[in-house]
């Protein structure tokens, strides 16, 4: 039989949970080393593994056949960037990075070390979500929308980061905009960004967004996002060319609070492990978040009013 892959995870805020979880459950994992630059977390961490305040001293240490990384958005590069450079395959959090350019350079590190590297699109592993991605399989679609809505404030898990346009990357459309728009990539493929309206709080951070899509086929698909919404609605209603429409709700028989990301998280590491055993093709959520952060950056320039985007051409 084969051993066991040694986990290391990097972050113990509020999704790692649902890794550790899954890391348990699964005969591809142990758990060799958790890190986190909060003592409180580390002291709080009941697992008997070994303990790391800095996530070089873990990969140096604990010596890791691949790393976990859920630490906020802002800080993905540097500990990617390491991971990589150590030859440590990676599963990132979504977004891959901050921005574009640095998933670009995440991107091209994992192909000059020949590492793999995996943004944990945990929704397209949905079992709902599967279920609709099979019966389209083959037919023609003629327009998606997602509804990913949910209030922020219930999900930060004492983590106000996401609430920080300069840690998250934005809001929305930053954090929850890759998950949504990575549904829509599995369903048509490549997309383009048409036209998107953004609702901004005093703060900067948007709470409500619609992107405008379109496939390469002429297909065109909606993505609706919401941080101010009174519960939480994720689902995709797919129309095919036919007029069937075709519905998946990504919450529907999961009782309780976040339910539905256990059995998410578990597929997830269930992906990483097989690309993680030398000799294994890269699976779909390989190099998706740099195409998903594209995506998001083109939404944030096609909502800029044209007197700012005057004033950043002008600032160059």
């Amino acid at each position: 039989m084969t051993a066991p892959l040694r986990l290391g995870v990097v972050g113990l805020g509020a999704i790692s949970p649902y890794y550790l979880a899954a890391a348990e459950r699964l005969p591809e994992w142990r758990l060799a080393a958790v890190c986190d630059a909060r003592a409180e977390a580390l002291e709080q961490f009941p697992g008997p593994v070994a303990r790391f305040s800095d996530h070089r001293t873990l990969l140096d240490r604990a010596r890791p056949d691949a790393l976990v990384v859920a630490v906020p958005n802002d800080v993905h590069l540097p500990l990617c960037r390491d991971a990589l450079a150590a030859g440590v395959p990676v599963c990132v959090e979504k977004p891959l990075a901050l921005t574009a350019a640095e998933a670009s350079l995440l991107v091209e590190l994992a192909r000059h070390y020949g590492v793999p590297l995996m943004t944990a699109f945990h929704r397209r592993y949905n079992d709902a979500v599967r279920a609709l991605a099979r019966r389209t399989t083959g037919r023609e679609i003629r327009s998606v929308r997602v509804r990913y809505l949910e209030r922020i404030e219930e999900h930060l898990g004492g983590e106000d980061w996401y609430l920080d346009p300069a840690r998250c990357g934005g809001g929305c459309v930053a954090d929850n905009g890759p998950n949504a728009l990575d549904l829509v990539r599995l369903l048509l493929g490549e997309l383009a960004v048409g036209h998107c309206d953004i609702d901004r709080d005093g703060s900067g951070v948007d709470r409500r967004a619609v992107i405008s899509l379109r496939g390469r086929t002429g297909t065109t698909a909606s993505v609706e996002l919401d941080w101010s919404y009174p519960g939480e609605l994720k689902d995709i209603e797919v129309e095919l060319a036919g007029g069937e429409v075709m519905h998946a709700d990504m919450l529907a028989g999961h009782t309780g609070f976040k339910a539905s990301l256990w059995h998410e998280y578990e597929a997830v590491l269930t992906e990483f492990a097989a690309l993680v055993r030398p000799g294994a093709p890269a699976g779909p959520g390989a190099h998706g978040g740099l195409a998903a952060l594209e995506l998001v950056e083109a939404a944030y320039r096609c909502a800029r009013p044209a007197s700012d985007a005057t004033a950043a051409e002008a600032g160059r």
